[in-house]
């Protein structure tokens, strides 16, 4: 996960903002019970958006606890944790393990390695628990490090594989809301991966590392390119969500669709457009 869907801080009330953050806390304390301080380095708001839905879709009960932290020691904050945080550990835990994984093949990157080592015996379990979501997350995986190879610059087919592991995550169990729930991760999915491609374009150029926005980089047209491009998967997601029958925590989810996961853009964008101001 790479942190994008997050929320907009300042167009929502302060409660609103506390009681999601409540979920991020929870978030954050079931990753260190079960896989310690380096299952906490895999904390994403992108997870907790996710725990925060499937919350608010099926409204199990919820524990609400005030804790301190290693952030916070002198301040106890309210964690809520359910039935869904577990889960959103567990899938947080294993798509970080599998891209570790990947990291290092691809990269041979040693930080990586050394974070899977930690987290290969609480995955096995993980995977052994949801085979069918395991599956899908090596699968996919694996053909985005085929189109790198190939340096694929189809953004449907690359972004489609992220897609697809999202909507494992998204897609909880069978019921009559899995295919918006699918549809959902589907596409936010895509935005992830395209948002993260997006951040990155000028590293990768440095680097020469993959990226699927080599070419159209600083091309007449690239930035409308992308952002059409980007508001198309979220309009996509988000027509999704407004099928499901969600009372509770609309407002907030809401924030994030709409405001929230455009944040990180436009700062980037900005950035961006300000170094070229410099130069």
């Amino acid at each position: 996960m790479f942190g994008y869907i997050i929320v907009n801080k300042p167009e929502m009330k302060l409660k609103e903002f506390d009681l999601y953050q409540s979920y991020y806390c929870g978030l954050c304390k079931t990753l260190e019970a079960q896989s310690g301080r380096i299952g906490q380095f895999t904390l994403s708001y992108d997870m907790t958006f996710v725990i925060l839905l499937l919350t608010s879709l099926y409204e199990p009960q919820t524990n609400v606890s005030s804790q301190a932290c290693l952030v916070h020691p002198l301040r106890k904050h309210p964690a809520r944790i359910n039935q869904f945080t577990r889960y959103g550990a567990d899938m947080n835990l294993l798509l970080s393990y599998y891209k570790c994984l990947d990291d290092w093949a691809d990269e041979r990157k040693a930080a990586r390695k050394v974070m899977a080592s930690f987290l290969k015996k609480r995955c096995r379990r993980i995977a052994a628990s949801y085979p069918k979501k395991a599956s899908a997350f090596r699968k996919n995986l694996q053909q985005i490090h085929r189109c790198e190879k190939r340096g694929s610059r189809d953004l449907d087919e690359v972004s489609g594989y992220f897609g697809r592991m999202m909507e494992e995550v998204f897609a909880w169990r069978q019921d009559e809301w899995e295919p918006e729930l699918r549809r959902m991760g589907f596409f936010m999915g895509k935005f992830i991966y395209l948002m993260d491609a997006y951040e990155d374009v000028e590293k990768d150029q440095e680097t020469g590392n993959y990226n699927l926005f080599l070419e159209d980089f600083q091309t007449e047209g690239f930035e409308q390119k992308i952002e059409k491009v980007l508001s198309m998967m979220m309009a996509e997601c988000a027509r999704a969500f407004e099928h499901l029958p969600i009372v509770e925590n609309t407002e907030i989810l809401r924030n994030i669709l709409y405001s929230g996961v455009w944040c990180r853009y436009e700062y980037v964008k900005k950035n961006r457009e300000r170094k070229g101001t410099d130069v």
